[in-house]
């Protein structure tokens, strides 16, 4: 296992459609495997393969509380087959760094998808979980969670963001 770099927004990568993945090897695994490092050391709930540069559909999430066991999902050619209810929660993302905003999902999904051996599986998730798998499928379609929100919050992000950035590389330069 290998830490990956994580993209940062505006990286034009995370604004692409990622490929379906359609070998089931041990290369996958390995993508598997270094993407939940990832997640876990950056301390993040999910990542999704673009995310460390990689356009396959490939997720991995856990969102069990701090004090729990591990639940890792890894989940290959995800997708959303059902969503009920409203849900209206503060997210954030480990490829915008330090910005944080609530956005509308669905409080409940089931999510369709395959593991790394390419076996089918459903999974049914409310709560955070539901808000992670949305989440982490819209870095699949090129979506990040910043692109929910409404034209003048974005704006606003915008220009909040790039000047948060600029800081930081006046703060490298000195």
């Amino acid at each position: 296992m290998a830490l990956r770099k994580i993209v940062h927004y505006p990286e034009p990568l995370l604004k692409q459609k990622s490929a379906p993945v359609t070998e089931f090897n041990d290369e996958l695994k390995q993508l598997a495997d270094d993407m939940a490092e990832t997640m876990y050391a950056a301390p993040g709930v999910g990542l999704a393969a673009p995310q460390v540069g990689v356009l396959q559909r490939l997720i991995v999430l856990d969102c069990s509380p701090k004090d729990a066991e591990n639940d890792l999902i890894i989940a290959v050619n995800p997708e959303v087959i059902s969503g009920s209810g409203d849900s209206l929660e503060e997210e954030g993302c480990l490829s915008v760094p330090g910005y944080y905003a609530s956005v509308k999902r669905y409080s409940e999904v089931t999510m369709r998808y395959q593991d790394t051996d390419g076996n089918v599986h459903e999974r049914q998730a409310d709560g955070l979980l539901a808000i992670g798998i949305q989440h982490e499928i819209d870095h699949l379609e090129g979506i990040l969670f910043v692109d929910r929100l409404s034209p003048l919050k974005r704006s606003m992000f915008k220009k909040k963001y790039l000047k948060m950035l600029k800081e930081r590389e006046a703060e490298d330069v000195a």
